[in-house]
């Protein structure tokens, strides 16, 4: 049977949320996690439907994307599936032409799981290694630690309160109260928490947003962040133990998150909330 390239749709969105919790283990490579697809969802379903590229064979799902800006598309696949060379070859050919829809013209990335095969023959079609990320991670089978400030589970009503920190933590964000509201309305968004601490004052210093893929499967934090005012008092490790702490709730066994390494203080957060830094994942990445 053929492999079928499709943008699923708006009625498409539920399967492909579906497969990439399945797809989710403990030891498996940094791959696309359903709740990046959550997070994409502030957006509205229909933007995040449009980003979606599936390939199928014989009615079944053997890799999902997610265009994250013209120029990245992040691809994950079965994991029975990684090292099969039709499915890698179609891969290949689809982000290669831009004609097919899935990449721009111009400098684009991959982001794929770094054990497929698609990885070799990207690189073999002349494409480069991009920016470093670190992967992080930390078990959940034994309790996580108190975080020592108040924490809050951000309802509608203090959407506000978690926007607001999250623009004072990136510059240039948009994440507005109605994307907020938005993402809330998405299916990954039943299975997602988010989180806001605050300092003794009662000011909101610092949220993230976590997203579980159901029991007993990794979590992930995306995306989390302290307020500027308020950096270098422990917010940073307060909050992602937090974080934590609610993915064991929900079930998770063990609690995901990257970060590019050369944000090094990033790193340094996580590993002080008790995560395990992991090797290294690179893009694929071809010039303009």
């Amino acid at each position: 049977m053929p492999i079928v390239l499709s943008t699923p749709g708006v009625d498409g969105l539920r399967a492909a949320v579906l497969v990439l919790r399945e797809w989710q283990y403990d030891g498996a490579p940094m791959q696309l996690h359903p709740g990046d697809l959550g997070w994409f969802w502030r957006f509205g379903a229909e933007a995040t439907a449009a980003a979606v590229r599936t390939w199928s064979r014989d009615g079944q799902l053997l890799a999902v994307g997610l265009l994250d800006g013209p120029e990245l598309l992040r691809l994950t696949i079965a994991p029975d599936v990684r090292r099969d060379e039709e499915l890698a070859q179609r891969l290949v050919a689809d982000v290669t032409d831009a004609e097919r829809g899935v990449l721009m013209t111009g400098k684009v990335c991959i982001e794929t799981p770094m054990d497929a095969l698609v990885q070799d023959l990207l690189s073999e079609h002349g494409w480069k290694t991009g920016e470093a990320w670190t992967p992080l991670r930390r078990d959940l089978a034994e309790p996580v630690p108190d975080p020592g400030v108040r924490i809050e589970v951000i309802g509608p009503a203090q959407a506000h309160t978690r926007t607001a920190v999250h623009r004072a933590s990136f510059d240039r964000s948009t994440f507005t109260d109605d994307r907020w509201h938005a993402m809330a309305t998405g299916l990954p968004y039943a299975d997602a928490r988010c989180l806001v601490a605050y300092d003794d004052q009662a000011n909101a210093v610092a949220a993230v947003t976590v997203w579980s893929a159901g029991p007993d499967k990794p979590g992930l934090l995306e995306p989390m962040g302290v307020h500027r005012a308020h950096r270098g008092h422990g917010y940073g490790k307060a909050i992602t133990l937090a974080a934590a702490a609610a993915l064991r709730q929900l079930g998770a066994s063990s609690a995901l998150v990257g970060t590019p390494s050369a944000n090094i203080g990033a790193v340094a957060t996580y590993k002080s909330a008790g995560f395990q830094q992991l090797p290294e994942t690179r893009d694929r990445c071809r010039g303009a």
